[in-house]
C-alpha cells in the first residue's frame, strides 16, 4: 500500500547527518515532506541537505539532544519557522566501544543514556508540548529502536539497556498520546549497511564467542520503512516494525 504526503507536513530527523538518519531525511523529502535536519555536525548536515532533490524543503539545524537548552532552541525554531511538527524520527544514538562490562568506564555509559534514551525522551517531550497545541492537532512520533532493544550483542550493555528502554518509552508515549491525536511507534533495524555497520562485513564478534561475518541490507530499506510508517493516517499506527538483514543473527541469537 502507497500513501501520498501532504507537501505542507513537516518531520524532524534526529542523526540526520549520516547513515539511517540521512536516507530516512531524504526519503521524506523526496516524498514531499518539509524536513528539518538536526545533529551535532552542521557541515554533516548540510551534506545531507545537498543531496535532497528539493534542497527548500529541508533545514539543517545544529543541535546536540542530549542538552535540553539544544532541544528547546531546536523545537523554538521548528515552531517559529513552520508553527507545527507532524513527525519526528528519533533516530540520533551512539554506540561506544565493545568492552567486558567491568572494563567499561562510568563515562561511556552516562554518555550512552544520555544521547540514546535521555536524548530521545527531550525531543519526545517537546514534540508533544507542540503536537498537543497546533491547529490540526496531533502528530507522530517513530523510535529507532534497533535488534538491540531485544537481544544483546556481546560486550554492549550500554547501547542494549538504552534500546530496551527506547520500548519503554515508545509504549509509554504511545499511551499517553491517544487523548492527543499523538500516534507513537517503534522500528527496530537490523544490519542496514551503513558507516556504524560496516564492521558486520569484517567480523564482529559473536555470543558463542567467534567472530563472524553477518549479513547486511541496503539502508534504503529502513528509509522505505519510516515513510511508510510515517505516511498512515493517525487513526493507524506500526506499534513496533522489525526491518533487518534477513540472514543476520537475531533469531536464535546466543
Amino acid at each position: 500500500m502507497t500513501h501520498s504526503a501532504d507537501p505542507k507536513k513537516i518531520a524532524l530527523v534526529t542523526g540526520a547527518g549520516s547513515g539511517i538518519g540521512r536516507a530516512a531525511a531524504l526519503a521524506l523529502a523526496e516524498r514531499g515532506w518539509t524536513v528539518v535536519l538536526a545533529g551535532r555536525r552542521l557541515s554533516a548536515l548540510q551534506e545531507t541537505a545537498a543531496l535532497a532533490r528539493q534542497a527548500a524543503s529541508v533545514l539543517a539545524l545544529a543541535a546536540d539532544i542530549s542538552r535540553l537548552e539544544d532541544v528547546n532552541a531546536l523545537f523554538a525554531r521548528i515552531e517559529a519557522e513552520f508553527g507545527r511538527l507532524d513527525l519526528l524520527f528519533n533516530n540520533a544514538g551512539i554506540f561506544v566501544p565493545s568492552v567486558p562490562i567491568d572494563e567499561l568506564p562510568v563515562e561511556q555509559w552516562l554518555q550512552s543514556v544520555d544521547v540514546n534514551l535521555t536524548g530521545a525522551f527531550l525531543c519526545a517531550q517537546a514534540a508533544f508540548r507542540l503536537m498537543k497545541k497546533q491547529s490540526p492537532r496531533g502528530g507522530r512520533i517513530i523510535n529507532n529502536g534497533s535488534i538491540s532493544a531485544h537481544a544483546p550483542r556481546p560486550n554492549s550493555a550500554p547501547y542494549t539497556a538504552t534500546k530496551h528502554a527506547i520500548t519503554g518509552l515508545t509504549k509509554s508515549l504511545s499511551l499517553d498520546g491517544r487523548a492527543f491525536d499523538i500516534a507513537c511507534g517503534q522500528l527496530d533495524i537490523g544490519n542496514a549497511l551503513t558507516e556504524m555497520a560496516r564492521p558486520m562485513t569484517r567480523g564482529v564478534r559473536q555470543a558463542n564467542g567467534e567472530i563472524g561475518i553477518e549479513p547486511t541490507m541496503d539502508v534504503a530499506h529502513v528509509a522505505s520503512a519510516v515513510t511508510h510508517m510515517a505516511e498512515l493516517p493517525l487513526s493507524a499506527n506500526v506499534q513496533f516494525m522489525t526491518v533487518m538483514a534477513t540472514a543476520m543473527p537475531f533469531v536464535g541469537r546466543g
